[in-house]
């Protein structure tokens, strides 16, 4: 199974969705990881509308360059960003934000991270070492975030052993998912949300005025089914 690149088709016959004129609150999320972990997959199998991304053919002057280890079938890859938008609810809207994964694109991702509420980062086992700067840079700007790993068949070790691995706190959330999958993918930003949600109850109370933190409470406890 090698459906982990930005080559999956987006989901097909999907309605046009416009912004609903309740909205109130614009919630940044930024998905981020290494080269070939699935972003592009995960913005477009969650987005509810057509993702906006900026995929180019990968051509032979990447050889040597670009490592495709474990993802020799990958054709296309991001070079500025991926866009997708899923409504909370009467309020509130999630708009997503895939970062590119090679190397030489890394100097984009501190304007990404910019005005973030939070952000998931994307795994893949077989390339785990993708992962550190990805996480080296959210703690870097103190950006709240989460894991998760993108299942790709049967998996070699357990959640444990990725925290382990790559020296995750306990107090940061690693789940599983799939990122074809809508419902997985929406999981991941579920579990995003209520991670912000328990680490702004834990913050020092707010002005009177909403802020960001309520918006993500809100939407946590209306948020009802999976």
């Amino acid at each position: 199974m090698d459906s982990n690149s930005s080559d999956t088709a987006v989901l097909p016959g999907r309605a046009v969705t416009p912004l609903r004129s309740t909205v109130e609150n614009g919630l940044k999320i930024v998905v981020v990881g290494g080269f070939g972990v699935g972003k592009t997959t995960l913005v477009g199998a969650v987005s509810e509308i057509r993702p906006l991304n900026t995929e180019e053919t990968m051509t032979k002057a990447g050889e040597g360059i670009d490592d495709l280890s474990g993802i020799q079938g990958k054709r296309s890859t991001t070079v500025a960003f991926d866009f997708g938008r899923i409504t909370l609810n009467d309020q509130n809207v999630l708009y997503l934000f895939g970062a590119p994964g090679q190397e030489r694109f890394w100097f984009l991702w501190d304007r990404l991270f910019n005005g973030a509420l939070g952000a998931v980062v994307l795994v893949d086992t077989r390339r785990l070492e993708e992962s550190w700067y990805a996480i080296d840079r959210l703690e870097h700007h103190g950006t709240p975030f989460i894991v998760a790993r993108n299942n790709f068949g049967e998996q070699e070790h357990s959640l444990q052993e990725v925290r382990a691995a790559l020296d995750l706190s306990e107090s940061v959330p690693l789940v599983d998912c799939d990122a074809r999958d809508r419902e997985s993918s929406k999981q991941v930003l579920i579990e995003l949300l209520r991670h912000l949600h328990r680490l702004a109850g834990a913050a020092p109370a707010a002005p009177a005025e909403a802020t960001p933190a309520d918006a993500v409470a809100v939407a946590v406890e209306q948020e009802k089914t999976p």
